[in-house]
């Protein structure tokens, strides 16, 4: 079994049900079901043969499940690719993944046109039409040099065949290359089977119950792992129903839920700040939500209490990593949830704490998260080198910092690279982050170490607040009364918002970069 071959499972069980609603249009999952058939013919007429990669430069939108599901049953890799990357990513992107082929926007196709001297392995661009009033100044194709290139999805779908069986599938043939964010270098790609995404997307659909009777919110980025497997693919594999939302916002997202009846909703951390935020809002607004979920970085116990009083809808927080497909541990829904915490292994997964020398940790001690499973990654393409150093004894190091408790629910300290050494002590930034965010003032925080010629380093800390009033003095005498001397920060900065990538995540590497800088 393989997502495509589920999905065909599930048109069976579900066919007449909605499987999308799109900016007020609903698709079944036999008219999904047809559009994908048609769109895997077409790219097989085209060429593309199994093994082939297919990069989808999209957002979110019904143009990216059935392109998404129709490459995979064509029997080709996918690569998805975040649309608003520079042209030097996303040209780094499609050559290192040797893409044959492309599925993005018309808005995008002058992108390409510039790229289209970098990009010799790139055979066809399939440009999807957006709504006449949201393209821009036309542009005369046939005077593009990547003309002879051009695809229009439209027509493909026309032409293609609603009969498509697909070659068969292995459940070691990789489905989906993740290219990884590349924090510490140029981003690496993760290459995920057909079983690593199905086995992750029916276990944690399992998990978290998620069944044909929720109406699920999709507003996380489609090309982002997090939304494939928890948002997109868990759901569509027990017939459920995406609300698919092409851009984020507090006042869309309570409208979308209250007008639908929305049943399940998944964020990061700075949606929940925002939904939080928001002047207007009530229980009223969310009450239909039987379940949030967040991830995607740690959620502060602050802002998750602080929704959860507002709303009274519970938050399970989870934890996963591209690598693993990506979910490893949810909060569960039948026993206790602790705040703070990512909760416990999912079925199939085991997730464990150990020292530099690979030996588990005891209870409550910090070490490094592995993790073991059908999820697991194949590798990374092309980096054998780098996959070794990953996968060390079937277990995929994860480079966070965690500690687990006597209940065996796991707790994220910090990622290893982000530690801050004080004259020799360790500073886990999420633990200062948490202090402040818990002062009522404070609206975002982030914090980060910075080169000290005392201590080797400092705590920096950068701050969004509410209160135009507060000062660094009043935030250190805040920290003082929760923190050792030498985890209070050297400096507070206060900014008008803080940089974040396009999951809402934020990037200490971009704040680091602009202390360095100055």
């Amino acid at each position: 079994m393989n997502l495509s071959s589920r999905l065909s499972q599930t048109v069976q069980e579900h066919g007449k049900k909605p499987a999308i609603v799109f900016e007020g249009k609903e698709t079944s999952y036999y008219e999904l079901e047809g559009a994908i058939n048609k769109f895997a013919s077409s790219l097989t007429e085209l060429g593309i043969t199994k093994g082939d990669h297919v990069a989808l430069v999209l957002g979110n939108t019904p143009y990216y499940v059935i392109s998404l599901y129709g490459a995979l049953r064509a029997g080709a890799t996918v690569i998805p690719i975040n649309p608003i990357y520079t042209p030097d990513e996303i040209a780094y992107i499609l050559n290192n993944g040797d893409v044959k082929a492309v599925i993005t926007l018309d808005l995008l196709v002058p992108l390409f046109e510039k790229l289209n001297h970098v990009l010799p392995t790139v055979g066809h661009i399939i440009s999807c039409e957006t709504p006449p009033s949201d393209q821009k100044q036309g542009v005369d194709v046939t005077q593009l040099s990547i003309y002879t290139k051009l695809k229009s999805f439209t027509r493909l779908l026309e032409l293609g065949s609603v009969e498509f069986g697909g070659p068969h599938l292995q459940e070691d043939d990789v489905a989906v290359i993740l290219y990884t964010s590349g924090t510490t270098g140029k981003p690496k790609g993760a290459m995920l089977t057909h079983k690593n995404l199905y086995s992750n997307a029916i276990d944690t659909a399992n998990y978290l119950k998620i069944n044909n009777e929720d109406i699920v919110v999709t507003t996380l980025p489609m090309f982002h792992v997090f939304c494939l497997t928890v948002a997109l693919n868990a759901p569509l594999m027990n017939g459920a129903t995406l609300l698919i939302v092409p851009r984020f916002s507090a006042e869309g997202i309570f409208n979308l839920v209250k007008q639908y009846e929305a049943t399940v909703f998944a964020g990061v951390p700075t949606m929940y700040n925002f939904l939080l935020q928001y002047e207007n809002a009530s229980i009223e607004d969310l009450k239909t939500l039987r379940l949030c979920i967040s991830g995607g970085a740690s959620m502060p116990v602050a802002l998750l209490k602080g929704f959860e009083q507002k709303f009274k809808v519970m938050i399970s927080e989870g934890y996963g990593l591209s690598e693993a497909s990506p979910v490893t541990c949810f909060n569960p829904l039948d026993r206790p949830r602790k705040p703070g915490s990512i909760g416990t292994n999912i079925v199939n997964v085991e997730n464990k704490v150990v020292n530099e020398l690979g030996e588990e940790v005891p209870t409550n001690q910090v070490g490094e998260l592995v993790v073991k499973g059908p999820n697991v990654m194949k590798g990374y393409y092309n980096m054998p080198e780098e996959t070794a150093h990953t996968i060390r004894n079937g277990w995929l190091h994860t480079g966070d910092l965690a500690k687990q408790d006597e209940d065996g629910y796991f707790y994220i300290v910090d990622r290893k690279k982000d530690l801050i050494l004080v004259g020799g002590y360790n500073v886990y930034p999420r633990e200062v982050e948490e202090v402040l965010y818990n002062h009522e003032d404070v609206v975002e925080v982030a914090v980060l170490g910075v080169p000290d010629p005392n201590f080797g380093e400092a705590v920096k800390c950068f701050v969004v607040s509410k209160n135009k009033d507060l000062t660094e003095a009043d935030l250190l005498h805040y920290c003082k009364e929760s923190l050792a001397k030498y985890k209070i920060p050297s400096s507070i900065e206060f900014l008008e918002e803080l940089p974040k990538n396009t999951t809402g995540k934020i990037l200490r590497r971009a704040l680091k970069d602009q202390v360095l800088q100055k």
